[in-house]
Parts: C-alpha cells; sequence; structure tokens
C-alpha cells in the first residue's frame, strides 16, 4: 500500500492511541512504585492496565473492521487509514503491554548497577586522590631537602654526605639530583606497596566488617 495523506492521519491516530496506553500504564507502574518494589509495580501495573488496553484496542480494530471488507469507492479512500489503524493498534498493544514494562524494567536495573559503580568509584577515588597527595608531599619534601638545600648552600646536606660519603665529590650539585632521583623512585615504590597491599588486605576482608 503506497503512502499517502490517508495513511499519514492513520500513523498519527495510531501513535496517539499507542502513546496514552504507554502513559497510562507507566503512571500506574509509578503509583504502585511508590508502595512496593518496582518489580512487583511493574507485574502488578501491566497485570491492571491488561484489560483497558485490550478493550481500547479491541473497540477500535472492531468498530473499523467493517471498512476493510467494504467494496464501495468512499471507503476506498478510508482503506489506508483504516489498515494503518488496526494492523498499528494489534502491534502496538503488544508494545504496551511487553516493550514498555520490560523497558522499565531494564531502566530499573541500569540504574541500580549505576548508582553502585558510582559509589564503588566515588570511595577508590578519595583514596586514590589521598594516595597521590602524599605521594606528591613527601616528594616535594624530599627535592627541597635534597636539590633545594645543596642550591642554597652550594653542597650536599651534612647527614647525606655522612651517611654515603660517595655524596662529597666536585659536583654537590649531580650528587643530591642523583640522591633526589633514588629517594622519589624509593618513595613511588613504598607507596605503590603499601597501595597494593591494603587494596589485598581490603580484598579478603570479610564482607560484614567495615
Amino acid at each position: 500500500m503506497p503512502l499517502s495523506m490517508f495513511t499519514v492521519v492513520g500513523l498519527l491516530g495510531m501513535t496517539g492511541i499507542i502513546i496514552n496506553d504507554s502513559i497510562v500504564l507507566v503512571t500506574t507502574i509509578d503509583e504502585y512504585a511508590s508502595e512496593r518494589g518496582v518489580i512487583p509495580s511493574i507485574i502488578d501495573g501491566a497485570a491492571d492496565r491488561l484489560r483497558p488496553v485490550m478493550l481500547t484496542t479491541l473497540t477500535t480494530v472492531l468498530g473499523l473492521a467493517p471498512l476493510l471488507f467494504e467494496r464501495s469507492q468512499q471507503a476506498q479512500f478510508l482503506k489506508p487509514t483504516v489498515i494503518t489503524l488496526v494492523y498499528g493498534l494489534g502491534f502496538g498493544m503488544v508494545l504496551v503491554l511487553l516493550l514498555v514494562p520490560s523497558l522499565i524494567a531494564i531502566q530499573h536495573d541500569i540504574s541500580r548497577r549505576t548508582g553502585a559503580l558510582r559509589r564503588a568509584l566515588a570511595v577508590r577515588v578519595s583514596s586514590v586522590r589521598m594516595t597521590v597527595a602524599g605521594a606528591l608531599t613527601a616528594v616535594v619534601a624530599w627535592l627541597v631537602a635534597t636539590m633545594g638545600v645543596t642550591w642554597a648552600t652550594g653542597q650536599v646536606p651534612h647527614p647525606f654526605t655522612q651517611a654515603l660519603p660517595m655524596l662529597a665529590g666536585p659536583s654537590p650539585v649531580m650528587a643530591a639530583l642523583g640522591l633526589y632521583l633514588a629517594g622519589a623512585l624509593l618513595i613511588v615504590l613504598a607507596v605503590l606497596t603499601g597501595a597494593g597491599l591494603a587494596y589485598l588486605l581490603r580484598r579478603r576482608q570479610p564482607a560484614g566488617q567495615p
């Protein structure tokens, strides 16, 4: 059947009826959800709206069905509209009663998973930020204690040269740079090791304990 103005009119009417049935179904599910769980609300709402949706569809389809078998010239203009409404509403009833509740259940499951993921990421991000901030603070403090003091005094700090006599060479800046890089590497390794141990301990901790 070619697309014509009468077909478009039928599509508009069919769309309005299907949307109206869907709105009524979703409203009923929302009302039930305020008193019980979402899944029971979906089941009860679909069961309660089954009869109204079926009656709306059947009355429209049965009322327009005689025009499908009419052979007069006047009825030929209305047949595209009737065919669109009859077959569209029959298929739309299945969509309203099956697809809409399924989409609501899927949206509920996705929202629960998303909320749990956000809460988990919020806890992990906060702990990661604290760890990174502590590591950066330690690295900056080590930079000041080695390179900063060496630039200010022109020699490696005495406690370091006393512990490591090899640092008392002709180039204190290079010695302080090597000392800083080695210390920064040790700080990063210590932070990573501590974070790994904390993660393993948290995984081994029973679920009931905080």
